[in-house]
């Protein structure tokens, strides 16, 4: 077991997760976050609990922040927000395409994060922006979908944007992963907030996938307890197979537990399939 706890260092933002160490800071606290720049002022926004799994390699908090702490972060802050007024302005005067995401302020370098649809000549505006700021400058181009995270804001679900709260990483999505789960393919659906697919989808494709792997194949034939009937779909959040009886017609959900392939049926899943077709089967090739 491990004692774990978590900091944002902006409202709602992103998490961080920290060994506490001997500190035991409250919810809503200012606590001191190691970083290569030296301490920062983070808010806590998980108080320490025992987890089971054994977390090692956590960065370890150095304690609550103080006055000086928090005068400082302040100080910080309003540099940020000056810095940024003043690079915006300066992009508006250049006529620069690209869009000013955020900036990091260091007492000797300012780095300005920033989105563009293509490769922008930024030299006149680097030239101007450090005579005016008299200090380094370095700007770094964000994707689309680093800068939703940056920016942060309301996913499609009516939720915060999970790559600015808790996701550590992207992971890779397809747009297979929709059609696996039976979701509209309309791009408009099935993006996010950063005009990509949404990170979500691979959330629950583990779940797809080890449930097709153990239903029935899409029109197989099946028994179950009210009777015969062919696989027409699936219901997987539920756990069920939806089968059209052949005596009755209608629909019915059952369970995985309740539904039993008929032996043609496991053969011509396996590959095995050597008998005779009747009139009208379908033919093992056409089933796949």
């Amino acid at each position: 077991m491990g004692l774990v706890m978590a900091v944002a260092f902006t409202r709602r933002g992103r998490l961080y997760y920290l060994d506490p160490g001997r500190h035991r800071p409250r919810v809503g606290e200012k606590v001191l976050v190691p970083t290569a720049d030296g301490p920062e002022v983070a808010e806590c926004v998980w108080p320490p609990e025992w987890v089971e799994e054994d977390i090692g390699g956590l960065p370890v908090c150095a304690g609550l922040a103080g006055e000086d702490d928090l005068e400082r972060d302040g100080a910080n802050r309003r540099r940020r927000a000056e810095v940024l007024v003043v690079t915006r302005r300066l992009v508006r005067a250049h006529a620069l395409p690209m869009k000013v995401v955020a900036v990091d302020v260091l007492p000797e370098q300012v780095t300005v994060y920033y989105s563009a649809p293509h490769r922008v000549d930024f030299r006149a505006l680097l030239r101007q922006l450090g005579a005016e700021l008299g200090v380094r400058l370095v700007l770094r181009q964000l994707g689309a979908r680093d800068e939703a995270r940056v920016q942060g804001g309301i996913g499609p679900c009516g939720r915060e944007l999970c790559c600015s709260t808790f996701l550590p990483d992207f992971e890779p999505v397809s747009v297979r992963m929709a059609k696996d789960q039976d979701l509209a393919r309309n791009p408009l659906r099935i993006a996010g907030a950063c005009g990509r697919l949404m990170c979500c989808l691979a959330y629950e494709q583990p779940l797809y996938a080890e449930f097709r792997q153990a239903a029935p194949a899409m029109g197989a034939e099946v028994t179950t307890p009210e009777g015969a009937g062919r696989v027409v779909g699936y219901d997987v959040p539920r756990g069920q197979v939806m089968v059209r009886l052949r005596e009755t017609g209608r629909r019915r959900g059952c369970t995985l537990a309740d539904v039993c392939p008929t032996r043609q049926a496991r053969r011509a899943r396996e590959g095995r399939w050597t008998g005779h077709l009747g009139a009208g089967e379908p033919t093992d090739r056409g089933q796949r």
